[in-house]
């Protein structure tokens, strides 16, 4: 990690010593609204002003007047280009693409970029997957062997699968990879035009929600955490290191807005995305995917750099220095402007495995809202009784056994136990050998209801 030289703290205080700027000084952000691991630097941020909340406008910048500009894209690697092209100044984006971005830059004779902050992370690595349509027959890795399948290359869904085949010990070339967008590759997987589709945050379980596709391989299955964060053109942060400041703190912020009322946050941000508020609940809620938290890890940067690896062997990245790229100097002077300890934010880590032990089930019910059920066969005897009713149910949440993970109750592979009560797995094969292992039968979230209707 870069050396912080002469302390961030003291740079700004001569900053603010310095003249009045009369300037205009265009700030502009790529983010992605399709992403829901960018939020917090992107849409939460854009929407609710508080990049604006947040810039000096005292000292040497007194006299000056800001131009925000947020420019919206489908993946990582268009904001990347467009940060090389002048046209961006920050960008916010997964973690392979964020060491692209970095490696690219680097490949240059001049322009660098600074990675600063995170915005969050899934331990387990869960948030990118491969879907194949609902009717299909593929349930591994293992079944793709020689069939279609699509990714947004340059993703950091592209990633995970060049780390999945890898893992799988199955060459690039033992599928036929095709470059697609999300909303391409969904739309292929609800017509049953491509065998599979990886994708990142939160396509698999907008196609599983809409009941298009079907998660044969979650990330939580590589072993690597799964990161989201932003970079900054060097430049940039150079001239402006109060105004990257000022960026981190909303990205905070954002979180913070989002933790202190999850219910609400997912029916705004729905608005703001077009993303299901059934779909963002599952990241976002007590116990979701996402653990927001923008400080950089020393383990984040060990995963960055694995990340790297996995793309070197198969020669799609140039090479990074990650002690010049890695920066915590901005973050450290935003935590202490806002009054935090950084260092025991930085020393936090959120394992589902653990966080979400004993949290209860969820059915969210069109009228009543978000209900709670300590068991598993409470959770499946109310679904029931509500299905016997008519009644609509938005959604329904339960969690991995094996991961912590949470899941849609759909979509869940059920094991019923000899004791009456149930177990609820991610993965088919894992349901299977509890199943063995404990005399229980696995079946599916309609089966299970119906064992429990009246």
């Amino acid at each position: 990690m870069r050396g912080t030289g002469i302390p961030l703290a003291a740079t700004l205080a001569l900053a603010f010593a310095a003249p009045a700027l009369a300037e205009t000084v265009d700030i502009t952000v790529g983010h992605q609204s399709m992403c829901t691991d960018t939020y917090t630097a992107g849409i939460v941020v854009k929407e609710l002003g508080l990049l604006e909340k947040n810039l000096p406008t005292d000292g040497r910048y007194k006299d000056v007047a800001y131009h925000v500009t947020w420019n919206d894209y489908a993946s990582g690697g268009p904001i990347t280009n467009e940060m090389l092209a002048g046209k961006l100044n920050i960008g916010v984006m997964g973690d392979y693409p964020l060491i692209v971005n970095g490696a690219k830059f680097q490949a240059t004779e001049s322009l660098r970029t600074l990675y600063v902050a995170g915005t969050g992370y899934n331990l387990k690595g869960s948030g990118n997957a491969i879907v194949v349509p609902a009717a299909s027959d593929v349930y591994s890795l293992a079944d793709l062997n020689g069939k279609s399948v699509s990714t947004p290359v340059g993703s950091a869904a592209w990633g995970m699968l060049l780390k999945a085949l890898q893992d799988q010990r199955m060459p690039v070339t033992s599928v036929a990879l095709k470059n697609q967008a999300p909303p391409v590759g969904a739309a292929n997987i609800a017509a049953g035009k491509i065998d599979a589709h990886a994708d990142f945050c939160p396509w698999s379980e907008i196609m599983e929600y809409r009941g298009t596709g079907r998660k044969i391989y979650d990330g939580s299955e590589t072993g690597v955490p799964y990161l989201h964060g932003v970079v900054v053109r060097e430049d940039f942060a150079e001239k402006y290191p109060e105004v990257v400041v000022a960026f981190i703190k909303a990205v905070y912020q954002a979180g913070q807005w989002i933790d202190a009322d999850p219910l609400r946050a997912t029916e705004m941000m729905e608005k703001w995305t077009g993303v299901e508020k059934e779909v963002l609940y599952i990241y976002f809620s007590r116990g979701g995917h996402l653990t927001l938290d923008p400080t950089i890890k020393p383990q984040w940067v060990d995963t960055l750099k694995f990340d790297h690896s996995v793309l070197a062997r198969e020669n799609l990245v140039p090479p990074l220095d990650f002690d010049s790229w890695v920066t915590d100097r901005y973050i450290r002077e935003a935590y202490a402007e806002l009054g935090l300890d950084y260092a025991a934010a930085r020393a936090r880590v959120v394992d589902p495995a653990t966080a979400n032990a004993g949290l209860p089930n969820e059915i969210w019910h069109a009228r009543d809202g978000i209900l709670t059920y300590p068991t598993l066969k409470e959770f499946l005897k109310a679904a029931a009784g509500y299905q016997a009713t008519g009644a609509k149910l938005n959604a329904t949440y339960v969690y991995d056994r094996e991961t912590g993970l949470k899941l849609f109750g759909k979509t869940a592979f059920y094991v019923a136990r000899p004791d009456g009560d149930f177990a609820a797995f991610l993965r088919r094969d894992e349901a299977q050998r509890y199943a063995a292992g404990t005399g229980g039968k696995v079946v599916t979230f309609p089966e299970a209801v119906a064992s429990l209707a009246s």
